[in-house]
């Protein structure tokens, strides 16, 4: 049987087609997937992301546990408020989950993981802790809904909907949270956009919501989410990145400190195998749409689309692609859609951020 969020009951009120998404049942759209696109660049969006996992450790030795959990550095959080992203491998360098490390206090870190690899998750922190500090508290926060807020408008209309809460996140720059009343805002999202991701108590979530579309922030599905996401080369956890690719395969090498002496769970592995395959941005130049995992092939070998969309901003269809480390910037590949060979350009991602096309179509 599915899972439900808190808001499965807003959904369905507004006409939503509803899917299974890692066992929840999730809005897809609620009409027009590229009319919920365009709403997040040009004005303001609101997602349902409560079927992800808000995690609490806490506990004395919580940042010396992360240091050694995660591949990126926890040491550079030293704000209250501060986030980073960051990937959990395993030893053999392959990527567990993604996520969003939130400091709050030396003896509280919120963590932030995937919906589809939470059991997971929890299972391997727990293994962790038992090995490197017993008494640290892994903490799932089930009872929390999540919403997110993406949009150049997403702040003006996010205050007017939660009057007195501009003077508190008015001032927050990106990759930071605050706590407003019982409310948890962090200015963070995955489209590309300005915007927050707001967690609440479940039992507030359907007035909150009801509150955002007072305001005139339109409800936006996982469709649209995608593509949004795609445009801003943005890792999909599953596709772009899994336990058999490593995050300097996945062009991720800038959440991985191999530079200072700490060491993590992984690192060995970083540090012995050889980069050989490299994640890169196409732009299909012939008609077609870029999907995953079609094959591509390149003067240095095969390759594989890992994510791949029409793109709504750019009238074009943009991929990810897992390519030879020989591949460069503006080389010409083949992709193979349905027994023909397609020509694409390889570019540097993201192809949009703020509302700006970063890529010449």
């Amino acid at each position: 049987m599915l899972k439900h969020t808190p808001l499965n009951a807003k959904h369905r009120e507004a006409g939503a087609k509803l899917v299974d998404f890692s066992g929840w049942e999730m809005p897809i759209h609620y009409g027009s997937q590229i009319e919920e696109h365009h709403v997040v660049r040009r004005d303001a969006g609101m997602f349902d992301v409560s079927h992800m996992l808000p995690v609490d450790i806490k506990g004395e030795g919580a940042r010396a546990f992360l240091r050694t959990l995660v591949a990126n550095n926890v040491d550079k959080l030293q704000t209250t408020g501060k986030a980073l992203y960051s990937c959990m491998l395993h030893e053999g360098g392959g990527v567990v989950d993604d996520l969003i490390i939130y400091y709050m206090t030396e003896s509280w870190f919120r963590i932030v993981v995937n919906a589809g690899c939470a059991d997971k998750d929890i299972a391997w922190m727990e293994a962790q802790r038992n090995q490197l500090a017993p008494d640290l508290q892994i903490l799932p926060r089930r009872e929390l809904a999540m919403i997110a807020v993406q949009g150049p408008n997403a702040a003006a209309k996010l205050w007017q909907a939660l009057p007195g809460s501009e003077g508190l996140t008015r001032p927050m720059k990106p990759f930071t949270a605050v706590l407003v009343g019982d409310m948890f805002v962090a200015r963070t999202g995955y489209t590309g956009e300005d915007g927050f991701e707001i967690m609440l108590p479940a039992k507030a979530a359907s007035f909150f919501w009801q509150a955002l579309l007072e305001a005139g922030v339109k409800p936006c599905g996982l469709g649209a989410r995608d593509t949004l996401r795609l445009e801003a080369g943005m890792n999909l956890f599953g596709q772009d990145m899994d336990e058999k690719t490593t995050p300097l395969e996945s062009g991720l090498a800038w959440t991985v400190d191999l530079k200072s002496e700490r060491d993590f769970i992984g690192k060995d592995a970083l540090l012995r195998l050889p980069r050989e395959r490299q994640l890169v941005g196409l732009l299909l130049r012939d008609k077609g749409v870029l999907r995953a995992h079609q094959p591509v092939h390149t003067a240095h070998g095969a390759g594989e689309i890992t994510s791949g969309s029409f793109s709504p901003t750019l009238n074009v269809s943009i991929a990810l692609a897992r390519v030879p480390a020989g591949v460069l910037s503006g080389d010409t590949l083949e992709v193979e859609i349905r027994d023909k060979r397609l020509r694409a350009t390889v570019v540097k991602y993201p192809f949009v951020r703020n509302g700006k096309a970063l890529i010449e179509p």
